[in-house]
């Protein structure tokens, strides 16, 4: 019989990473404390996104390295990352390093000041880097490009936001007609509109244009996005009721990134310094984080949710 490492933490849920006794008690029978749990990382990172400080605690005591990267990210990177701040308080009391770089050159410490704890780490030493000019426009964006999107459903929106181009360039990009009279009325109160036929709004906005439609599946195709990032480059997302957020992005012609997580919050060990503060600054905000990614700077949710600046009839493709 094969024991995995993983067999101490079996039946774990993710609301056990608080219950310190449970922990605890796991660990006192021989769970291996620097197992990779279900892909995810070991104990310790994940009781620094998901737990308690009791918890991170006890774990960072029975580690041999509380700075122990999983793919390029520390346990107090992940508390950072998840605004866990007593979580990244315990792990700093066990001795990890919030002024050591990772992904993109971000620290933790450097990260937390982007967030909505920004004094986490204070008093900030000198000789560390802080927010350049450009990230705290980011920042100071982020805030207010959230709140005027507001909170609404999206499942089943198609969405492709074009940096660089309006919407009269996006129909003439698509070959699309603009649809007027009958042949629009009632479409934003059509629950679930036919499949294939065609019509996607398009709207101007600060920095380019929005392309959108609800449960369609026109808008998001390699095909479209390809035509639309000409010179330029577009960032599309599917709400897929079932499957989640689904994202891509395009430049130039060329699909750049397919079956990305827009809002997901999850960055890679490559991932650039401006990615990683995208993903930290738009978490759990899909739409958000569309436009924030090709510049566009909306003031409402109109060109998201309709209606829209002009109707397009998009031909049939092959």
């Amino acid at each position: 019989m094969v024991v995995t490492k993983e067999a101490g933490w079996v039946g774990l849920s993710w609301d056990d990473w608080s219950d310190l006794s449970e922990i605890r008690a796991r660990l006192d029978s021989g769970a291996d404390p620097h197992a990779d749990l279900w892909h995810e990382g070991p104990p310790l990172h994940l009781a620094a996104e998901y737990g308690s400080p009791e918890v991170v605690a006890e774990l960072a005591r029975r580690v041999g390295d509380v700075d122990a990267a999983y793919e390029g990210h520390s346990a107090l990177w992940r508390a950072v990352f998840a605004h866990q701040r007593d979580n990244a308080l315990a792990l700093v009391a066990a001795g990890a390093d919030p002024w050591r770089p990772m992904t993109g050159g971000w620290s933790p410490g450097r990260l937390s000041l982007a967030g909505p704890n920004p004094g986490l780490f204070f008093p900030f030493p000198r000789d560390k880097p802080t927010l350049s000019e450009a990230e705290i426009a980011a920042v100071v964006e982020a805030e207010r490009l959230i709140e005027a999107l507001g909170d609404f459903g999206y499942d089943g929106l198609e969405l492709v936001c074009v940096a660089g181009v309006t919407a009269a360039e996006a129909a003439r990009r698509l070959g699309a007609t603009v649809a007027e009279g009958a042949g629009i009325d009632g479409v934003l109160d059509e629950p679930y509109p036919r499949e294939g036929n065609g019509l996607v709004g398009a709207t101007d906005v600060p920095g380019g244009c929005v392309v959108s439609r609800r449960r369609a599946s026109e808008v998001t195709s390699a095909d479209v996005i390809n035509r639309l990032s000409a010179g330029t480059v577009c960032y599309a997302m599917y709400a897929d009721p079932k499957g989640g957020n689904q994202g891509c992005s395009s430049r130039n012609g060329v699909v750049e990134e397919w079956d990305a997580y827009p809002g997901g919050g999850w960055v890679s060990p490559d991932s650039s310094a401006d990615e990683v503060l995208n993903a930290f600054l738009y978490q759990g905000e899909a739409v958000a984080y569309c436009c924030a990614y090709t510049g566009l700077r909306l003031t409402d949710a109109r060109p998201v949710l309709g209606p829209p600046d002009i109707w397009l009839h998009l031909p049939p493709r092959g």
